[in-house]
């Protein structure tokens, strides 16, 4: 009679699965190694052999997760035909999908003294990929003759702080009441970078 023959792929893809259900249920300090063994079904030293360990886990989850929310703009990015325009989508994209479900969990984990800072310095480096896609798109509408030539690097660190900054509002509003302001943030900036104005 021959063993059940251990998947490890399939291992990797259950531990995640569950894991991403429980950190946000119940979020980073409130969900255990041993919770996620057990929602998974697989032992604990399953999950120790392929993540090593709690928060490295959840750091290969929130960067799949950043990796959606880049997919998902790249989907809706191509549907635009001008820069401007890609500006106030990135805006709404940056509203409605900036509330993720470990979102609460990661700030737990950046805030938590026991953490590494190795693990928080991974955290925070997720904000490369929304702010290299803003730079795209204002470096694309210099080259296009859409907007007038500036220094794009400060341009990206305004316009991400200010979204970044706006979003705040979405854990107090409703998110559908929010995009007049976040359109209006885009019409504003806009009037400084866009040849001819907006």
């Amino acid at each position: 009679m021959s063993k059940r023959r251990y998947d490890s792929d399939k291992a990797k893809i259950e531990i995640i699965k569950h894991a991403i259900q429980l950190f946000s249920q119940h979020g980073y300090n409130q969900t255990s190694v041993g919770d996620i063994s057990k929602a998974s079904g697989y032992s604990k030293g399953h999950i120790y052999y392929h993540f090593e360990n709690k928060e490295k886990l959840f750091v290969l989850l929130a960067q799949q997760s950043m990796k959606n929310w880049h997919d998902k703009w790249l989907q809706q990015e191509s549907s635009y035909t001008t820069s401007t325009d890609k500006l106030y989508g990135m805006a709404m994209h940056v509203l409605y999908e900036y509330q993720t479900p470990l979102l609460k969990s990661g700030q737990e984990l950046a805030s938590n003294p026991k953490s590494s800072p190795d693990s928080i310095q991974q955290l925070f480096n997720l904000a490369i990929t929304p702010m290299n896609a803003y730079r795209a798109i204002l470096q694309e509408g210099i080259d296009q003759n859409e907007f007038v030539h500036g220094n794009v690097d400060t341009w990206t660190v305004l316009l991400g702080t200010w979204l970044g900054g706006l979003c705040q509002l979405t854990n107090t509003h409703n998110l559908k009441s929010l995009e007049p302001l976040f359109q209006q943030a885009i019409t504003i900036f806009l009037k400084e970078i866009k040849k001819g104005g907006v």
